[in-house]
């Protein structure tokens, strides 16, 4: 990314998908975000402003596939990092199809259709988690269920929530990345609430927090940021 836009190189089966790819980068890198809109009001917050000053224009990472990163929450929900990218590197090698990439990528990723016939016994998860996966996965299959940012986001959460296995925070991280919500807090999240200690709040349900809506998905990457800083 540069002051003058995003160079990206695509590889593409059919040129006629450059327009999606387009879209899917644009919606990846939040470059749709209004930033002046959302600095002038992040910078009147006084916990956030030396921030936003030294952030200007931060945006909300998104995703390119809106199925994929629900499964990643899902698969990633109450363990490391290390231990979620390698349950998702076997589901990968088991379930999604071998291309021949000119770049090194060998599988895309599991298609819902493919996820939706899998048994949850055969998942490396807890079967609960395998239970909700599939679950979701034939929401998405059977168009019940729509995960990215042209979907209503309430309907959409509604729909996640009623799933058993998918909790609060698995919907709302659902939504940041995949709906592009752009007021979102992951309260319960630690390094949410780590942030907010740094910045001399406590309270993660208090006042100061609702005056950062509606861009408190783009206040909470300041909140992240926080923690950058102190690891520097």
């Amino acid at each position: 990314v540069t002051s003058a836009g995003v160079e990206a190189s695509c590889w593409l089966a059919d040129p006629l998908d450059l327009p999606t790819c387009v879209e899917r980068v644009r919606h990846l890198l939040d470059l749709d975000a209004d930033s002046r809109t959302i600095d002038a009001h992040l910078a009147a917050q006084p916990h956030l402003a030396a921030s936003v000053a030294e952030h200007p224009g931060l945006r909300v990472p998104g995703h390119v596939d809106g199925f994929e990163v629900a499964v990643r929450a899902v698969v990633g929900q109450q363990i490391s990092v290390s231990g979620a990218q390698t349950i998702l590197g076997r589901l990968v090698a088991r379930y999604g199809d071998r291309i021949d990439a000119p770049f090194g990528l060998t599988h895309v990723f599991p298609a819902p259709q493919t996820l939706a016939g899998a048994d949850p016994d055969d998942l490396p998860m807890p079967r609960s988690r395998g239970r909700a996966l599939i679950a979701m996965a034939n929401a998405v299959a059977g168009k019940d269920l729509v995960l990215d940012h042209r979907a209503d986001r309430s309907t959409v959460r509604r729909h996640l929530l009623a799933m058993p296995g998918i909790g609060p925070w698995t919907a709302d991280y659902i939504a940041l990345r995949a709906l592009g919500d752009p007021d979102i807090f992951l309260a319960t999240d630690l390094g949410v609430r780590q942030g907010l200690r740094r910045l001399g709040l406590d309270d993660v349900g208090g006042d100061v927090i609702e005056a950062w809506s509606p861009w408190r998905s783009y206040a909470m990457m300041h909140v992240w940021k926080c923690l950058e800083r102190a690891a520097g």
